[in-house]
């Protein structure tokens, strides 16, 4: 009996071993299964982020594949527009030269080369460094002088063998609106330089004939006014765009259509005549009966090949 007893009890402490080994298993079941459905819930969690990471990812690429279409539209449009400033400055007839802040030389035309003595290794050389084939002594002064002040300069150049040209300098403005160098422009002008001398000449005489009282009138060879100074404007009533570019016998109601008059003025030019106190009396419409003293002569300015009339008006009415 006391060993069924001792078995009994060696069988109780066995089975509480094995149920508490079960238990403890189980407590052991029950940390791995929250570990492993925390590990899930991290698993899910990170899932959650890559998938958000890849949406990102995706975005950025599309945002990539948009920027790369902008630049590459850009590129082509950059190349467009470079090839159309190649082609213009290669077409273009006119000296330019584009220059930076440092006065290095940016971009010439073709027409530039002879005139500035450049060769297209000289891009990106001072302009120092060059020798043009023109007369340039303060170039650089004024340049800096440009980019300074903004105002443009222009200047009459001769080169070497004489010929002028009109140099021009402007300010190279970004489209920023900042000042990143300027821009040289040079115009032939030899041909141009006689007439502008006449142009100035001709100034002269205006300036001179509206000092002087008597009303006076030039006439080209046609017998066209090209000038009516401001005596003659005022003694008659008229206004300068009345007379000028007008046949002398057309003023007015033709009121100087004198046969006698239209004889002495057709002879001053080809026969290089004059006449002096040719008297005109008549009624005009806007002054009245006049009584005047014509005097006319051919006049040529030094160097100018286009005579042309001087006739002067002295009127005498209440004089005789």
């Amino acid at each position: 009996m006391n060993q069924l007893k001792k078995e009994l009890a060696a069988t109780i402490d066995y089975q509480q071993s094995i149920i508490e080994q079960r238990e403890s298993a189980n407590e052991e079941l029950r940390a791995a299964n929250e570990e492993i459905q925390s590990s899930n819930e991290e698993l899910q969690s990170t899932h959650e982020e890559m998938e958000t990471a890849k949406e990102e990812l995706q975005a950025t690429n599309e945002e990539l594949i948009t920027v790369n279409d902008e630049i590459r539209n850009r590129n082509t449009e950059l190349n467009q527009v470079n090839n159309d400033l190649n082609n213009l400055l290669s077409s273009t007839n006119i000296p330019i030269i584009i220059l930076d802040r440092n006065l290095r030389i940016r971009r010439f035309t073709v027409m530039a080369e002879k005139i500035m003595n450049l060769i297209p290794g000289d891009v990106g050389r001072p302009l120092s460094d060059i020798r043009p084939n023109i007369e340039l002594p303060h170039l650089e002064e004024m340049i800096r002088e440009v980019m300074d002040t903004l105002m443009v300069k222009e200047q009459e150049v001769q080169d070497r063998l004489g010929r002028w040209y009109s140099l021009c300098i402007r300010p190279y403005k970004t489209f920023e609106n900042k000042i990143d160098g300027v821009v040289i422009t040079i115009f032939d002008i030899n041909t141009l330089k006689p007439s502008m001398e006449q142009l100035q000449e001709s100034r002269d005489y205006i300036a001179i004939l509206d000092t002087i009282r008597e009303p006076f009138l030039i006439l080209d060879a046609g017998l066209r006014v090209k000038l009516a100074n401001q005596a003659f404007c005022r003694t008659f009533r008229v206004a300068p765009s009345e007379t000028e570019n007008q046949v002398i016998f057309d003023l007015g109601n033709s009121e100087w259509d004198i046969p006698m008059l239209r004889a002495l003025l057709e002879e001053i030019l080809p026969k290089n005549s004059s006449f002096h106190d040719f008297k005109v009396e008549h009624f005009f419409s806007k002054i009245g009966r006049r009584v005047m003293l014509l005097n006319a002569q051919r006049v040529i300015g030094e160097g100018n090949l286009t005579p042309f009339i001087l006739l002067a008006f002295e009127d005498i009415t209440g004089k005789i």
